[in-house]
Parts: structure tokens; sequence; C-alpha cells
């Protein structure tokens, strides 16, 4: 599936504001939050943001940014000055920057994805209106086991909060490579360690500068699993994947770890020529 962007209509005018205020304003019952340091400016980079809680202006719990348990709640990922809001009918992408503890959006853009589920798409349109309006935010980082979080107060005194998973360079501690796999319809049974397995058939796939594909490698089994990505049985899908070196490998076990970073496209088998 290719996607495009376009703006985002709800986000027209770039907001750049700079209000001051507390970020835990409110009276909101939060959780008890980590006993680590406060992070600074990059801690919004090393971390995957899932929404935990959200507070009314006033300070109670807003259960409406949240839908059935069955729907993952929002998510935010920091990355090269821009913030893409995922988990919504649409992936919403916004430039961002911060001063302090002050933090400025631009106008964002957005996929554009059929999305049959009402409630999934008036919680974007919500998402869209309060997004560019973010004028605070705090990152306390965990100590241990513990978990970071970042709160985000907005300039009517709404209020979310986030728990931090560490991205895939912040856990593999190194820049990852770009490439492209183009993965098979079917897995197919392979020898891997000390039993049988089914692989997922892979080949390499290289693009010029200009997009136009310059190299299609051979089918070959792929031994490991691609974080992020879920195979369905009779579609193949060209994805976009970061490949990071991994530390202390263990003898069995892949030298590198693959983290999907975009699915460019998907075909049904039936349709493969």
């Amino acid at each position: 599936m290719k996607f495009r962007w376009t703006w985002c209509l709800p986000l027209i005018a770039s907001v750049t504001l700079a209000a001051c205020g507390t970020t835990e304003g409110g009276g909101g019952a939060s959780k008890p939050g980590p006993s680590g340091p406060a992070g600074d400016a990059a801690s919004l980079t090393a971390y995957h943001w899932k929404l935990q809680q959200a507070f009314t202006p006033a300070g109670n719990d807003d259960q409406t940014w949240f839908l059935s348990s069955s729907q993952a709640p929002i998510v935010l990922d920091f990355a090269d000055q821009r913030v893409l809001v995922k988990n919504l009918c649409n992936v919403m992408s916004s430039g961002y920057s911060v001063e302090g503890q002050r933090i400025n959006l631009q106008r964002a853009m957005s996929t554009l994805r059929a999305c049959n589920d009402n409630q999934l798409m008036m919680l974007e349109q919500k998402v869209a209106r309060i997004l560019p309006t973010a004028k605070q935010w705090n990152v306390q980082l965990g100590v241990g086991t513990e978990q970071p979080r970042l709160t985000l107060q907005f300039i009517d005194g709404t209020r979310w909060q986030f728990n931090g998973q560490p991205t895939a360079q912040t856990q593999y501690g190194s820049a990852p490579e770009r490439m492209f796999l183009e993965v098979g319809p079917e897995r197919k049974a392979c020898s891997a360690g000390a039993g049988r397995h089914q692989c997922l058939q892979v080949r390499e796939i290289r693009y010029g500068d200009n997009g136009v594909k310059t190299y299609t490698g051979q089918w070959e089994n792929f031994y490991s699993e691609i974080e992020g990505y879920k195979h369905e049985a009779g579609v193949s899908n060209v994805l976009r994947i970061n490949r990071y070196k991994r530390q202390n490998v263990p003898a069995d076990a892949s030298a590198y770890a693959y983290v999907l970073d975009m699915v460019v496209s998907s075909t049904l088998e039936n349709k493969r020529k």
C-alpha cells in the first residue's frame, strides 16, 4: 500500500506557542511518576511514547482520548524534528521545536487512508485540533525497570501523560542501516538452529536516488523476524527496513535486528503475474 501525504485541514495555521505555566497544572490524580531525573530534549527521540492518562482542563480524568480496550492508544514518535502520531485512522506528521520546556508545533500532514470506524475518525479529528496547541513538555526518566514519563500540556489546560518504550536505536545503541526487502506471500519450512522453522521468503531491493529500482536480489530464507511486521499469508509486501548491528550476540542468533520502518507496497498473491 502506498501512502500519499496531504496537508491536514484542521491544522492549516502554523502554531508557535510560548505561553507560561506549569506542566503539571490542574488537579488530576496522576499515577506516581518515575523516580529518575528530568530528561532533556534528546530523551523525546529516545522512546516511543504511549498515551496512558489524559486530564481535562479542570484536572479530571478524561477517557474520551481512549476508545475500546481492543484499540491501541495514541503513540507519539519524535525523530528528525518531526513528531508522528500513530494508531489513528491515519498517521499525522508535524514539525516541532523545543525551547526549554516549551514546545512549538508547525502545521501537520496526514496520510489518506479510508477509515470505516467512525469513533476512531472522530478521535483523529479531535487530536488534529488539539495537537498544535501543545505548549509545554516534561520528561521524567525512570530508574531500573521504571518506564520514563512524558507529560504534554495544552494551552486550554488539557494534559496527556505517556509512558516511554525505548526505540530500536536506543535499544541497540547504534544508528540503523536503511534497506528494502520484498517479502513473499508464503512462509516455507527451513532449518533454523536446533529445529525446523517456517521462514519468511525475502529478496533485497535497491533503488537509485531518483526512486527507480536498480537491483532485485534472489529469493532466500529469512531466519530472523522483522520487528513491527505482521505477515499475512497470501500477501507480498515491499518493506523499508532499519537494520541494527546487535551487541553480545549468542552463537545461534542473527548478528542484526530488523525493524520495520514502513510498508512501501502490498500485493495480493492472486493479483501477481
